[in-house]
């Protein structure tokens, strides 16, 4: 299946890539410029498009970023520290964004004759973010198996999208992954912060699934806490 792969750098669209690159036939990958504060994910994702021999597209969608206002992605609001799954983690939400990033990666595919766009969304995502649900994958599908009708036939490929980022890390080791070259932390600074929703999951996923994690953390044992805090909310 010849596929276009959605890459942001992060640890979840790394380990798809590898794993499409494993599996199918991996045509490039495409990331997008949207004005994140942690752009540099971008250089992440580069070097992912390098290790693997294939082109990397990046698409500049700031002026359509400065616009979906609001969000601590995107605007001068504050990345909440804590678990991922907190309420408070809806301030990083980007409207819309993978609609709009799906949209034109189907388009970038119809051109380039690819099968398939596969995204990273995981099981993880869907509490906050109605953009990564099963029920948005599938509609989403239909929907561009119209606007393409026709034309192209290419599929939205999302492995992912019913498990946990504990399982993206159990898979991506078995793909090979080089864990310590991605970048998941929304703050963007030198170092992960090890603080920010993306962090705990990230150190709890690796935690979880029993692997080795190398990623360098400012505070690298704020996970347990912010986790042992979100179980005590959900009992209650």
């Amino acid at each position: 299946m010849k596929t276009i792969v959605i890459c942001s750098g992060g640890l979840d669209s790394v380990s798809l890539a590898h794993k499409i690159a494993a599996e199918h036939e991996l045509l490039a990958l495409v990331s997008f410029d949207y004005g994140q504060r942690h752009r540099k994910e971008l250089d992440f994702a580069a070097d992912c498009a390098r290790r693997l021999g294939v082109p990397h597209h990046v698409i500049d969608i700031r002026t359509i970023g400065a616009h979906l206002t609001g969000s601590a992605l995107t605007d001068d609001v504050e990345v909440p520290d804590g678990h991922y799954a907190e309420e408070t983690m809806r301030s990083t939400v980007v409207p819309n964004r993978n609609a709009i990033m799906l949209t034109i990666a189907f388009g970038l595919a119809a051109a380039q004759q690819a099968e398939a766009v596969a995204i990273a969304v995981h099981g993880g995502d869907h509490f906050i973010y109605p953009d990564c649900r099963p029920g948005f994958i599938d509609s989403f599908n239909a929907m561009q198996a119209h606007a393409l009708e026709g034309y192209a036939d290419v599929k939205l490929f999302a492995p992912y999208v019913t498990v946990s980022k504990a399982a993206i890390v159990t898979d991506g080791a078995k793909y090979g992954t080089p864990f310590g070259e991605t970048w998941s932390c929304y703050k963007g600074g030198l170092r992960h912060c090890g603080r920010c929703g993306t962090c705990v999951e990230r150190r709890e996923a690796f935690h979880l699934a029993g692997v080795t994690d190398p990623t360098d953390y400012e505070d690298p044992d704020f996970w347990v806490a912010a986790t042992h805090a979100f179980a005590a909310q959900e009992v209650r």
